[in-house]
């Protein structure tokens, strides 16, 4: 009996154990982002027990109905994961296009540019297309207004030289093969009133030379804090072949040379960045930058870019590599093919794709075969039986966890090509694994484990997979994908397919051998044509589940068709060994993979590729011709399917420069092309010897426009050349340039403008080339496009209906880069009015350039006829108009504006005519006007109106729009702005202008005080410490009233204030009997009149109103003396109670007394309570870490004797004013910031005199406010403050600050530890220790127990910049390396020991030292080596080194 009990309980609690494992299994897979594979829930279970952290446990008891509905919210959180996830994976959805940012509206003048950006994400990658109110843009057909740029998904969409018909609504839309997105942005281009008949973009000639000088005076000052990279010798197109080794390379300068400073190399092919490889070799020396491309292959092929970073800019510099196929092995056969990648790996399928090669051979490819390699052998084996014709084909029978490399072979009716290059190793697991592996591993698991008494799941069969699905379907194979079950338990599932030929009801398990692991499955050998349906079961060790919905018919064919055959083909000259070639895209085709360009020397029937790897534009420059030979192009498309058919031949192109084939023109040509006369040809000519001189691919068009426009105009004189041709602005990629227009016309108008720039290189000039082609209106341009640091040459000519003229002057050369300067360029568009005996009013528009910062000011020069220039004032206005005055009458006035920003003053504008200083006669001004119903009007009345005059109204010189504030009423030649509802939004400055008149103009500054004071508000002390405050109104009626205001707070008479206003004198008075710490702040007196006001303010506080407040108690006191009620022969007090902080940050309440005796009474009091005589510490607060707001109170001192008695007090109730006064000393006496270095990284200090809880303190690194954490601590250590870094990285380097509060502002303390040189007197050298000390930074663990016998393997990483010394200890003896130890350090990161056979005698303590310049680390670590129990009984005796003995 007893044993079955035993028995019955021994069964009971394995089965407890059993179902609480196996629940607790169940609920953690559940929570994975995917549903785990084959015997994950033991893994879980492994690293759960085996972790070395303490876990409770817990039992829940559940419903059945409680677990059911628990499942089901599980399951349909996994649904919305896993929708989440198929959203999110590139490789195997795609989405539609989606604005990330979508471009803004914008606002601007009529003459400008605007630039619409937006970016757009979407896979496939969104075709985007611009629109004009619904009309294609075609940026191409006019490079002259539009032009558009696409990078990184990021496009944008230039608007060049806005005019009033570019107001539209502007439309972005983007297209893949999921959908369409649009976007919109309304552009609205204003014109400009502009009242003078000149430009105002035409700066003087000596004016602009002067700032262009200006500009190299600062530029070469400004040096040390910026630097300039040049690219020399530089790598041009390239050719290789296949198997070769090819490098790039270029000479960088930077300028000016720093010590260890060097600059960003970055390499790029077709945009993408290139990284360190096997086939990828970078390397900088200094001045040289070098990519090595190891073993050419076709993948190899691009446009390369060099990318010189550095802190104030960048430079690059791109061209394109060709790689040629390697002669083949046998004629006929076909090329390798390239780009070989794989996709959607899984535990034992992935699929591999590939490009086709550009050469088929002397047949069309028919087929593929794929290989696959397992890394770490050196076999290859053959993956498919079956040729595959798409370049796509699924891999199935891969081991699980092991990885695989493959390549592919290309097979025609003349044999196989080589094999392409192998494709990156890709690792046969399930891709949750993967993601869990990429995320490093996890923290340990604590927490509770639920599970319920019910169901239990060991030995459950697993439900049916969902989600089935045909991903791919070809006549050679059709690929299955599907979700693993829900319903699994803790064992891992298989797979077994079934197909059902569509009209039978059979169903046939196509893998009865094995089953599958991965979610994944690839059926071959269908009948083409044949539609089957598809199913599958999941099973494991308990059994075969259920199946799942099967699919719908699937037709076994082909579901990509090939492309169509590409649009006509456009050769067009550029060079005398290249030709741009254009054609049309395929219109019908999907998923596109490129196009490949052949090339033909005309009769010869011979195709050679012109690019060997797909180019998906509809672009390309076709290099490595022969100058003379005249070629024809066709191109071909490509997707996976294969080849579409080659387009139709180009026209015969001739490889020859433009330039070459426009100068060979002859008279007699160019008069049969153009079909003139020899009277008109002497027109033609001089043009064309000037658009010989320029270099580019459209100077035959510009003669061709030239030609025709003269054919069509009578006779006339060409004009004289512009001068004055001066830069306004220059940034990296372009400059503004201005001129004046001709001073001789040739009798027409002018009608544009031709600009022609050149570069300039060590005073090496290059040939003139054009920069538009369209003629420009307007006396501005911006050049854009050119090239950062290259020094550049302008000119200008002007066009009527005679001809061209002759070129300007050229400039000097100019660099085109950010004015390095960092001062903005000169104001234009002066003009002045309000001109009187005495002053004028100059107005100007802001420069167009700003500068490194916007335009903080101006500052205005005058001179007099023959004097020299002098600034009108001392600081800068920030308004565009200053008022002269102090004129003298009758001398004439040259004015002239110079721009600042906070780098400094930039060169002056042109200036003006001569200004004679006088009143006209008539001349009259602007009056202001209150009625008696208080309506405030201003007034202006002209004598000298002509017909057409119109009085123009103003607001601060800016035209008046805001009709609701002001009504203007005109008769006659008198004008009246009334004010609608007066505000202070109406206070500025008026000005009105009569135009069509000489200059008739005048203006009124509108205040507060509309009604006006005679004075301003004053304060007065009287007798008996009497406060007067007092002012004066000039105009007023009797019904005005006065309100009293005290810091925005109205009072009204009463005990503490008595007040009057006499409206006989117009004098308002307000007294106080005396003058308390409350009384702090601002009074003002309103006035209101009807709808006029008048407003008069007096600020009292700080150091003014104590010293008052001091000056009115110590009156106060002396009345009360002179009333007897004091004696000058009584005790009293000279100087009354106040106090002092010492640089000790000792405070001191002091006073100074007089006519005392020995027997006369001192008695201290703090808020009425008498303090003892032996209390010093009240007396004087020794310390101030005594000092807090406890302290806060009144302090009082009291003077007895038989004579009388006086008393002081002093008001200390806030505390405030004492605690800023120690603040101030506190913060003043810290020293200079220090660093020191320590075990664990560094600290930076710095020492106060003493320190106190309530003092404000902050850290600043980079003028970014610190933020506290583990590694970054800061804190307070008796007199010192400090800052510990621990572990320093280089992302700590930079500017630090201290910020300790004063009292009123800060005081700042500032480190620099960006390691260029001495700060605060910390050398570089010792900066550069913190962050480049050598570091064991991790791999090794603490403690390390392995078995006798076995070896023993250990890594440790390694940082140090010299790259430290490596060195290995055991019980402080060095380790060398032997047959029993192994010592490696590789790649200057790695160091390795390794034990080989281990004994009980390796046990012990162990360190790895690392040492360089700048510090020393030792990495320890205990190896523990134990002997297995059944071997230890083995042993009779121990050995004779056993330790032990």
């Amino acid at each position: 009996m007893s044993n079955s009990i035993s028995q019955y309980w021994v069964r009971l609690f394995i089965k407890l154990i059993f179902s609480i494992s196996h629940l607790a299994t169940q609920d953690l897979m559940e929570t994975q982002e995917e549903v785990k594979e084959e015997g994950v829930g033991y893994v879980v279970m492994r690293n759960l027990f085996s972790r070395e952290t303490d876990f409770k446990m817990r039992t829940v008891k559940k419903s059945r109905e409680t677990s059911l509905r628990e499942s089901a919210e599980r399951l349909a959180l996994s649904r919305k994961k896993e929708e989440f996830q198929k959203k999110m994976n590139p490789d195997s959805l795609t989405h539609p296009p989606e604005f990330i940012v979508k471009p803004c509206g914008q606002t601007v003048w009529e003459g400008k540019s605007v630039t619409l950006h937006c970016t757009v994400a979407g896979w496939p990658k969104p075709r985007v297309s611009w629109y004009k109110n619904n009309v294609l843009i075609d940026a191409k057909a006019h490079p002259e207004k539009y032009f558009t740029e696409s990078q990184y998904n990021m496009h944008s969409l230039e608007i060049k030289n806005c005019s009033f018909s570019d107001t539209a609504g502007y439309r972005i839309s983007a297209l893949n093969v999921k959908g369409e997105s649009s976007a919109f942005a309304p552009v609205i281009i204003k014109r400009r009133r502009c009242t003078c008949t000149r430009s105002p973009f035409i700066p003087a000639l000596r004016g602009g030379v002067r700032m262009a000088k200006h500009a190299r005076q600062l530029s070469l000052a400004c040096l040390v804090n910026t630097r300039s990279t040049t690219i020399i010798d530089k790598f041009d197109v390239s050719f290789g072949r296949e198997g070769e080794t090819m490098s790039l390379g270029c000479t960088v300068i930077v300028y000016p040379t720093v010590k260890r400073y060097q600059p960003e190399i970055v390499w790029y092919r077709n945009g993408v960045i290139l990284s360190p490889s096997k086939w990828v070799h970078m390397h900088w020396s200094g001045e040289q930058a070098t990519l090595t491309l190891v073993h050419l292959n076709k993948e190899d092929e691009g446009l390369y870019t060099l990318r010189v970073n550095t802190k104030s800019g960048f430079d690059t510099h791109s061209a394109y590599v060709f790689v040629r196929d390697a002669d083949v092995e046998e004629e006929g056969v076909p090329v390798a093919p390239l780009d070989v990648r794989c996709h959607d790996a899984n535990k034992d399928y992935v699929v591999v794709t590939w490009k086709q090669p550009a050469v088929e051979g002397s047949s069309s490819i028919i087929g593929y075969f794929i290989d696959r390699l397992e890394v770490g052998t050196h076999h290859w084996t053959q993956c498919n039986d079956t040729l595959v014709k798409y370049a796509r084909f699924p891999i199935t029978g891969l081991t699980e966890g092991r990885s695989y490399t493959f390549r592919v072979r290309a097979l025609n009716n003349f044999g196989v090509s080589r094999p392409s290059r192998a494709s990156d190793p890709v690792v046969a697991m399930d891709p949750s694994d993967r993601a869990r592996l990429r995320a490093g591993p996890s923290a340990p698991w604590t927490g509770m484990i639920k599970f319920t008494e019910e169901d239990p799941t060991v030995g459950v069969v697993p439900g049916p997979p969902t989600d089935l699905a045909v991903t791919e379907a070809t006549k050679s194979y059709v690929v299955l994908s599907w979700k693993p079950p829900i319903q699994r338990g803790h064992e891992g599932v298989m797979y077994y397919v079934e197909k059902c030929l569509v009209g039978t009801e059979t169903w046939q398990r196509v893998n009865t051998g094995m089953p599958g692991k991965s979610p994944r499955f690839a059926l071959f050998d269908l009948a083409e044509g044949k539609s089957y349906s598809f199913r599958v079961r999941s099973c494991n060790s308990a059994g075969v589940g259920e199946p799942s919905e099967e699919t719908g018919a699937t037709t076994v064919g082909d579901r990509l068709d090939l492309p169509s055959v590409p649009g006509p083909v456009i050769p067009i000259r550029n060079t005398d060994t290249s030709v741009v070639v254009c054609w049309g895209a395929s219109k019908e085709v999907k998923n596109l993979v490129g196009y490949y360009i052949e090339v033909s020397v005309n009769g010869s029937g011979v195709w050679v590729p012109c690019n060997n790897k797909p180019v998906k534009g509809t672009r390309f420059v076709c290099h490595g011709l022969s100058t003379g030979d005249k070629c024809v192009f066709r191109v071909k498309a490509v997707n996976a399917a294969g080849y579409s058919g080659s387009s139709a031949e180009s026209e015969a192109c001739i490889v020859q420069s433009v330039y070459f084939m426009l100068s060979n023109f002859g008279k007699e040509t160019i008069k049969k092309t153009f079909n003139i006369c020899d009277s008109f040809f002497p027109r033609c000519a001089p043009a064309l010897s000037t658009i010989l001189s320029l270099t580019s691919t459209k100077p035959f068009f510009r003669f061709t426009l030239y030609v025709q426009y003269l054919l069509s105009c009578p006779s006339a004189a060409v004009p004289r050349p512009p001068t004055g041709v001066t830069l306004l602005e220059r940034v990296r990629d372009y400059m503004v340039l201005s001129w004046q227009a001709p001073a001789k016309t040739g009798g027409a108008d002018i009608r544009g403008y031709y600009l022609d720039y050149r570069t300039v290189k060590d005073g090496v000039t290059s040939k003139w080339h054009e920069i538009n082609l369209q003629t420009v209106t307007g006396t501005s341009y911006k050049v854009t496009d050119l090239k950062e640091n290259i020094f550049y040459q302008f000119q200008v000519r002007a066009v009527n209906r005679a001809g061209i003229s002759e070129s300007s002057i050229p400039t000097v050369p100019l660099e085109c880069k950010e004015w390095t300067v960092a001062v903005p360029g000169p104001p234009h568009g002066l003009r002045v009015q309000e001109v009187r005996k005495d002053s004028m009013v100059l107005l100007w528009e802001p420069p167009m350039f700003s500068g490194r910062s916007p335009v903080t000011g101006y500052y205005v020069d005058y001179k007099e006829e023959n004097g020299r220039w002098r600034c009108v004032q001392e600081r800068s206005t920030k308004n565009t108009y200053m008022k002269l005055t102090g004129l003298q009458e009758g001398v004439s006035y040259r004015l002239r504006i110079h721009a600042k920003n906070v780098a400094g003053v930039g060169g002056p504008s042109k200036k003006t005519d001569a200004i004679l200083a006088e009143t006209r006669p008539g001349t009259n001004e602007i009056v202001v006007d209150v009625n008696d119903d208080g309506v405030i009007s201003l007034i202006f009345e002209c004598s000298d109106l002509k017909e057409d005059s119109q009085f123009v109204w103003s607001k601060n010189y800016k035209a008046f729009t805001d009709t609701s504030r002001l009504t203007v009423q005109t008769s006659g030649g008198k004008s009246r702005a009334i004010f609608n509802d007066p505000s202070l939004e109406d206070l500025g400055i008026y000005s009105c202008v009569v135009t069509n008149t000489d200059g008739v103009s005048a203006s009124y500054t509108l205040t507060e005080e509309v009604i006006p004071f005679k004075s301003e508000m004053a304060i007065e002390l009287q007798e008996k410490g009497r406060v007067r405050l007092w002012a004066e109104v000039a105009k007023f009626t009797s019904n005005c009233q006065v309100e009293y205001v005290f810091n925005d707070n109205i009072i009204h008479e009463g005990k503490k204030y008595t007040m009057n206003f006499n409206k006989t004198t117009g004098i308002i008075e307000m007294f106080m009997d005396s003058l308390e710490v409350t009384d702090e702040g601002t009074f003002t007196f309103n006035l209101v009149d009807g709808k006029a006001t008048g407003r008069i303010s007096l600020v009292l506080i700080g150091e003014e109103f104590a010293e008052l407040q001091k000056k009115s108690e110590f009156e106060r006191a002396e009345w009360v003396r002179r009333q007897g009620t004091l004696s000058l022969h009584c005790p009293h007090f000279v100087e009354y109670l106040s106090f002092k902080v010492t640089p000790e940050c000792d405070v001191h309440l002091k006073c100074k007394v007089g006519n005392i005796k020995p027997a006369t009474e001192i008695a201290w009091f703090k808020d009425g309570i008498e303090i003892e005589e032996d209390d010093e510490d009240a007396k004087k607060i020794k310390k101030s870490d005594e000092i807090s707001k406890k302290d806060a109170g009144v302090y009082e001192v009291k003077l007895k004797d038989e004579r009388g008695k006086d008393k002081t007090l002093l008001n200390l109730t806030d505390a405030g004013r004492m605690l800023n006064e120690v603040f101030r000393v506190i913060a003043n006496s810290s020293t200079e910031l220090k660093v020191m270095s320590t075990e664990h990284g560094i600290i930076l200090y710095s020492f106060v005199v003493h320190y106190i809880e309530d003092l404000r303190i902050g850290w600043l690194h980079k003028e970014s406010k610190i933020s506290h954490s583990d590694r970054v601590q800061c804190g307070v250590t008796g007199e010192q403050l400090w800052l510990k870094i621990n572990e320093p990285t280089e992302k700590d380097k930079g500017k630090y600050a201290i910020d300790i509060f004063n009292g009123q502002g800060s005081v700042k303390r500032v480190l620099d530890l960006s390691g260029q040189g001495k700060s605060s007197g910390v050398p570089a050298q010792a900066t550069l220790q913190y962050f480049y000390r050598a570091r064991v930074v991790g791999g090794l663990p603490d403690v390390v127990t392995i078995q006798e016998g076995k070896s023993l393997n250990l890594t440790g990483n390694v940082w140090g910049d010299p790259v430290p010394e490596v060195s290995w200890v055991k019980k402080d003896k060095a380790l060398l390396s032997d047959d029993h130890y192994t010592l490696k350090f590789e790649h200057g990161k790695f160091a390795s020991i390794t034990i080989a056979a281990v004994k009980t005698i390796d046990s012990g303590k162990y360190a790895l030292l690392v040492k360089n310049k700048y510090g020393t680390e030792a990495a320890e670590f205990t190896v523990s080596v134990y002997i297995p129990e059944d071997e230890g009984e083995k042993r009779d005796d121990p050995p004779k080194n056993c330790p032990l003995l």
